[in-house]
């Protein structure tokens, strides 16, 4: 039996990763009933792993650009329906983080650098506005706590100065998901 050559085994490589990737797209639109024309599948996800473009925001830590549902990586912000406690009063902190996220964008274009791709085909990623890094921002605003620790400085910056969520009381995002229903990380 002859050996392999690199060009042979390269060209399967890429028939197998093109073969899966059919796959799992066929799988995501039936699994939506081909109804969800308004995001590109795991498959049609940019290689180079960054999108750019003006965000339609969801909430204050995902949107959707240029065609891809992008989720704002090492934060947490609350969700769109959330109330947060201040002076005894609820207020609506999730409809707030969406709106400050919406003042840091100012309607420019928006360049999302890629992580990962999550489990419900999202892409992960750190979001900017040139070099003003929009997820640091959120949580150094205090509209958005660090999931993980990439951004515990300016959590622990916004929680001393009291903004934003900082301001009153509030359950960090992911336990109201749960509460609600809405399981971990959504």
């Amino acid at each position: 039996m002859a050996a392999w050559n690199n060009r042979d085994t390269q060209k399967i490589v890429r028939w197998v990763v093109v073969a899966v990737l059919a796959a799992i797209a066929g799988v995501l639109q039936r699994h939506d009933g081909g109804r969800n024309t308004s995001y590109r599948p795991r498959a049609e996800i940019p290689s180079s792993g960054a999108v750019e473009g003006t965000p339609k925001l969801v909430d204050g830590d995902s949107f959707h650009m240029a065609g891809t549902e992008v989720r704002m990586v090492g934060i947490d912000a609350p969700e769109g329906k959330q109330m947060c406690q201040r002076d005894g009063q609820d207020w609506p902190c999730g409809e707030e983080a969406r709106r400050k996220l919406t003042s840091l964008i100012g309607g420019r274009q928006v360049s999302c650098k890629s992580v990962e791709i999550d489990q419900h085909g999202r892409l992960l990623g750190t979001c900017y506005i040139g070099d003003r890094n929009l997820n640091r921002e959120m949580v150094a605003s205090g509209f958005a706590v660090s999931f993980g620790s990439q951004y515990r400085r300016e959590e622990d910056g916004a929680k001393a100065a009291k903004a934003g969520i900082w301001s009153g009381q509030f359950q960090r995002p992911q336990d109201w998901r749960h509460e609600h229903g809405m399981g971990g990380r959504q």
